[in-house]
């Protein structure tokens, strides 16, 4: 982002976790306060970033392995005559992405819990964010009133 952005930047998708890294404005007078709040935003993208990646890699290498051996067992090959890729139909792929997910179950409610708990603390921060600035803007206000 240009130096005189004063906001959170968004980029393009990861190619490998399908999400958009944020690259989070860093004020020049940030509180103690306020920088707990970005470092767990930061944590909180990180943590996700990482599940999705490895998530991502394993359904890619897993699908491809499956559609490998549905396709050997019919003796067919990954490429047909005019050099396309063969597919399987949705039936037979229904198959791979239900035992995927059940197979994944466990990681899967690991990481909800865990984004459960970097977003109850983000909220958590937040809120004690804008209490202080609400209280800042109060006494500016009270003692602007007062001149």
């Amino acid at each position: 982002p240009p130096a005189h952005s004063h906001s959170d930047w968004i980029g393009p998708p990861d190619k490998h976790s399908n999400l958009r890294p944020i690259i989070f404005y860093v004020p020049p007078d940030e509180s103690a306060l306020e920088r707990r709040l970005r470092e767990a935003r930061q944590e909180a993208q990180a943590s996700n970033q990482r599940f999705w990646a490895r998530h991502n890699r394993a359904f890619r290498q897993e699908k491809e392995e499956f559609i490998y051996s549905r396709l050997k067992a019919k003796g067919l090959e990954l490429r047909d005559e005019s050099g396309q890729k063969a597919t399987l139909n949705a039936e037979e792929m229904a198959d791979f992405y239900k035992d995927f997910l059940s197979k994944n179950f466990k990681k899967h409610l690991q990481y909800n819990r865990d984004w459960y708990k970097h977003n109850f603390r983000i909220t958590f921060l937040m809120g004690q964010v804008a209490l202080v600035r609400a209280l800042r803007w109060l006494r500016r206000r009270k003692k602007n009133v007062q001149q």
